[in-house]
């Protein structure tokens, strides 16, 4: 749950600065000491003082998995799914909670993408934004820690090569963590290395895979194709398996997940 409240508190002390934070107590506990015993967050918030046009509605907006808070004190903040993006909380973590300045180039980039999106949700499709607004997270977060991230050593290469590898083969049943280590010419222990402090390797391959299906499963363009050729898709070898995994990280079966996902 987000606390407006102190989302406002932070946008008034943060103008002309990035703000990154981690949802959920335990998040950011890790973020504030530096621990790498905790897991990693669910989402990641970017809290950003910008020029806010005066016609774009306050309060929550939701596309997808992503939100936006337009706030009455001139700030926004996009909050999207921590394992959608390339940059990792292990590299973001040192970060969290302090103030980034950020070039007025990129706040207009944000506040102009951000009040396009608003003004025209009524007919975009709420899964692109989704995307749409992932995408944006990256290119704002890119451009404002790209120094501290230039900095970084060469594991986060190696952890971006990785998952990059990963989201090309998550329909191959036969990706392993092994099968990662040999595409990047590094060992598994090294590869296991590179993703300390975060879920192992062989974990996010398979929340990967959850998240892909959740998109398919949620998709009406793909709503003719059944449960298990969509569990195919997503590299599992049966759809038992599959549903299991599901349930276990979603909550629900994926047939009861698309039910309510998809439009009636």
């Amino acid at each position: 749950m987000v606390n407006l409240d102190r989302v406002q508190h932070d946008a008034e002390v943060a103008s002309g600065v990035l703000v990154v934070r981690a949802s959920g107590a335990a998040a950011a506990k890790a973020a504030l000491t530096g621990s790498p015993s905790v897991r990693t967050p669910e989402s990641i918030q970017l809290l950003m003082r910008c020029p806010v046009h005066r016609s774009l509605p306050e309060g929550t907006h939701v596309f997808g998995d992503c939100s936006l808070h337009v706030l009455p004190v001139g700030a926004i903040m996009l909050t999207v799914p921590e394992t959608k993006l390339s940059t990792g909380f292990s590299e973001l973590h040192p970060l969290m909670f302090q103030p980034v300045e950020v070039a007025a180039g990129v706040r207009d980039v944000f506040s102009g993408a951000v009040g396009h999106v608003i003004a025209a949700r009524a007919v975009l499709d709420p899964l692109g934004v989704a995307h749409h607004l992932v995408g944006l997270a990256e290119l704002v977060l890119r451009s404002a820690l790209r120094e501290e991230l230039q900095r970084a050593d060469i594991a986060t290469g190696h952890r971006r090569a990785a998952l990059e590898h990963i989201r090309a083969h998550l329909g191959d049943p036969s990706l392993t963590p092994g099968q990662v280590a040999k595409a990047l010419n590094i060992s598994l222990r090294r590869l296991y290395q590179v993703f300390e402090g975060e879920p192992n390797v062989a974990e996010r391959i398979k929340v990967l895979r959850i998240e892909r299906a959740k998109a398919l499963l949620a998709d009406p363009a793909k709503a003719g194709r059944g449960v298990g050729e969509i569990s195919r898709d997503c590299g599992f070898v049966s759809a038992t398996h599959f549903s299991r995994a599901f349930r276990a990280l979603v909550g629900q079966p994926p047939t009861e997940y698309r039910r309510r996902a998809l439009p009636r």
